[in-house]
């Protein structure tokens, strides 16, 4: 999606961790040879607008950027799962979901 910002460095997770004290923070971390999470991604494609109007929406392909899944789940404490989401608000994760939990409309709750 064009409105995804992809991560590819632990600097953007710190930028993300700080802005969502401004606005929440959606992050996704893909597994592109996962049909899982191919199924996750279809789910998140449909229910963009419900996410796009709340908060800002970051992409992390996990096997081009494993290092960075690795410092996303250290940093923010998070047990590395794919698919999974991750909601952060006032710098801290307030929802974290994977496979096929993942639910734009329930995700939207936390925003």
């Amino acid at each position: 999606m064009k409105n995804w910002n992809p991560i590819t460095t632990e600097q953007q997770v710190r930028e993300i961790v700080e802005k969502s004290n401004e606005k929440p923070q959606i992050i996704f971390k893909d597994s592109v040879t996962c049909g899982i999470s191919a199924y996750a991604k279809e789910r998140l494609v449909s229910g963009n607008d419900v996410l796009i109007a709340k908060a800002d929406f970051n992409y992390l392909d996990l096997l081009s950027y494993r290092s960075v899944s690795n410092f996303i789940a250290d940093e923010l404490n998070v047990i590395h799962q794919s698919p999974q989401i991750i909601v952060l608000k006032d710098g801290v994760v307030v929802y974290r979901v994977s496979h096929h939990s993942i639910q734009a409309e329930e995700i939207a709750k936390y925003l």
